[in-house]
């Protein structure tokens, strides 16, 4: 596993760090780890026993959730994905396809609001919320883009979050964080699932 260079790391570098290797990884071998993860996801109980299933819309070489979309609504579960607000702040809406999604920030696919498909936070439990990083750590704690949006989101989420991750993109090492970052209760990679134990 690629090492950060523990708490005194700097989150910028880091995250340059593991943009940089993410970009490097030829496709056959992100789709080949995005298959083994799909299916590591599909296959917890957490995500079966779900009627709910949160996900980011992948974007450019992160891990493929397309796929995981769209055997979610072919299994008859609700999904819903994230819509970007002023002041930093995400909520999620119900979708019926990927085909409903519009270019959104930084040209991410995004729902249409409705305040009908909004998901509230009363309505997670029992659900399961999947999360993206650049890198993740050992006791579920991220690095991503660094903009927050996941942090405030997840830290009044009441479901279970589920990092997903290719297998270069754990680090051997804590990873440096703040009060207001949350950790996963799952990791999910292509080498297996890996629960984090003091949640």
């Amino acid at each position: 596993m690629p090492s950060s260079c523990g708490f005194d790391a700097d989150k910028t570098a880091i995250r340059q760090q593991y943009l940089i290797m993410r970009r490097a990884t030829s496709s056959v071998v992100r789709r080949n780890a995005d298959d083994l993860i799909r299916e590591a996801v599909e296959a917890l109980p957490e995500y079966e026993a779900a009627d709910l299933v949160l996900s980011y819309v992948s974007f450019a070489d992160e891990i493929d959730t397309h796929r995981i979309i769209e055997d979610a609504l072919a299994a008859g579960k609700r999904v819903a994905v994230p819509k970007c607000l002023p002041g930093r702040k995400m909520e999620f809406f119900e979708i019926g396809s990927l085909e409903e999604l519009v270019p959104g920030t930084l040209g991410i696919l995004e729902p249409v609001p409705d305040e009908e498909r909004l998901v509230k936070p009363a309505m997670c439990k029992g659900s399961v919320c999947l999360v993206p990083g650049l890198v993740f750590d050992g006791e579920g704690y991220r690095i991503g883009y660094g903009a927050g949006y996941y942090d405030r989101f997840l830290a009044f989420y009441m479901g279970e979050k589920l990092g997903l991750a290719r297998s270069m993109q754990v680090s051997s090492n804590p990873l440096p964080r703040g009060v207001h970052d949350i950790h996963v209760d799952t990791l999910v990679t292509d080498m297996g699932c890996f629960r984090i134990s003091y949640r």
